[in-house]
């Protein structure tokens, strides 16, 4: 392992021993490692396709039928289905698993994600706050209660929460639609206690969650970046650990076990 690499690591796991409430932020770096392909840049998704529309959720509210329908359509659109496919094939990587047992160690308090494919919870993770939604999972614009996807049978009609009869939708949140403000309440609550923020694989351009680092060094605490690149964060973070997270975010939790007797 670099020199530059072992101090990084030995740095980080410092911080986080001595902070009390640690937060991670993820982004899509993390799922990339899974084979998930990004929606932009070099070979993303949107790249190659186009952005979809900004006012997606206003066009959901004006004909919900018509969006589901959209949605069974474009099952049959071969780089959206590609898309799909590696998703539902892709598996958590080592960085998945290395938040899902510092969680387990009692270290990290809270994971907030900005990936939709339900990967942190096929990890094992169980404090997770999907600040974008999950693609697995259905969820209704009033009461927010979530569903397992098929948990309803979409016929001729958008289907109706059981709970107060407004309209479901998929969960990811659509360009327009607002982030349901329970899951935004969550977020800036974890934020307000966190005393070092670990932030992995997000490129720390899509607000508000780009703004939580700068929120807890405004408050005194501590931010770790975990990216092979340099992003928005890089000249506020206390420690960068320059290479893939399915190394750097493991290669941390193993010496915080060293350290803390853990490991034999």
């Amino acid at each position: 392992m670099p020199d530059e690499l072992t101090q990084a690591i030995e740095s980080a796991t410092r911080l986080i021993i001595e902070s009390t409430y640690v937060v991670a932020l993820v982004g899509a770096g993390l799922s990339a490692e899974s084979g998930i392909p990004t929606f932009r840049g070099p070979g993303g998704l949107w790249t190659r396709i186009g952005e979809p529309s900004m006012n997606g959720y206003q066009e959901f509210l004006a004909d919900p039928s018509g969006w589901w329908k959209q949605q069974q359509e474009q099952q049959a659109d071969p780089d959206r289905s590609h898309f799909r496919e590696a998703i539902e094939k892709a598996e958590p990587n080592a960085g998945h698993y290395a938040l899902a047992e510092l969680e387990e160690l009692g270290i990290l308090k809270m994971t907030i994600t900005q990936n939709v494919d339900n990967l942190h919870y096929v990890a094992g993770s169980k404090q997770v706050t999907e600040i974008h939604g999950n693609r697995t999972k259905l969820r209704c614009i009033g009461c927010e209660a979530r569903w397992g996807r098929h948990e309803f049978e979409i016929g001729e009609s958008p289907p109706e929460c059981p709970e107060c009869g407004s309209l479901i939708k998929s969960d990811t949140v659509m360009f327009g639609e607002p982030i349901p403000p329970s899951i935004l309440s969550r977020c800036f609550d974890e934020v307000e206690i966190c005393d070092c923020i670990i932030v992995v694989g997000t490129s720390a351009t899509v607000y508000p969650a780009a703004s939580f680092p700068q929120t807890v060094k405004e408050r005194g605490g501590l931010m770790i970046e975990f990216n092979p690149n340099e992003t928005p964060l890089s000249s506020i973070s206390d420690v960068a650990l320059r290479c893939p997270t399915g190394e750097s975010l493991p290669g941390v939790v193993k010496r915080i076990k060293e350290v803390k007797g853990l490991v034999r």
